[in-house]
C-alpha cells in the first residue's frame, strides 16, 4: 500500500510543523508519509525537542528546511499549522487538500523557562489531539 503524504508548514519550522511531523511520523508513520517545512528555515527549537521527547518522540535529528524543496511534490494534504503559514503559504502546487489548523507560537512565550515550557507543552498537547483525530479519520 502506497503511504499518503502529509506536509506541515509553519513560518520558522522551527517548533509547531516539527512537532505535527515527529507525532504523524511516530503514531502513523506506516500509512502515511509526512514531512515539514517552513516559509525560512530559522533551526529547531530545543524546547520543542525537549517536550516531545515528554511524550517518547524523538525530534531531535530533525532540521529546519523551507517548504521551495516540496513544491510541486504530490501531497495529500498541505497542513498549515499557524495562520501566518496560512496567509503565507495559502497554496502549494501538488497538494490535493489543504487543512488550515492554527496553534499559537510556543517560540513567543515570555516569562521564566518553566512560564516558556508550559506554553509549548499546551500547544504540544492541543496538536496532539488534533494530529490523532486526523489519523482517526484518515487513517
Amino acid at each position: 500500500m502506497e503511504k499518503r503524504r502529509v506536509l506541515f508548514v509553519c513560518v520558522h519550522n522551527s517548533a509547531r510543523s516539527q512537532m505535527a511531523e515527529g507525532m504523524l511520523r511516530a503514531w502513523a508513520g506506516d500509512r502515511f508519509d509526512v514531512s515539514s517545512g517552513g516559509t525560512e528555515a530559522t533551526g529547531l527549537r530545543p524546547e520543542a525537542i525537549t517536550v516531545m521527547g515528554e511524550l517518547g518522540i524523538d525530534i531531535g535529528e530533525h532540521q529546519s528546511k523551507t517548504i521551495e524543496r516540496f513544491m510541486g511534490q504530490p501531497w495529500d494534504w498541505l497542513i498549515p499549522v499557524c495562520e501566518e503559514a496560512c496567509e503565507a503559504c495559502p497554496y502549494v502546487p501538488g497538494a490535493k487538500t489543504v487543512l488550515r489548523w492554527s496553534f499559537d507560537d510556543p517560540s513567543a512565550a515570555t516569562g521564566s523557562q518553566e512560564d516558556r515550557m508550559a506554553v509549548f507543552r499546551r500547544v504540544r498537547d492541543e496538536m496532539a489531539t488534533q494530529v490523532r483525530a486526523f489519523i482517526a479519520s484518515n487513517g
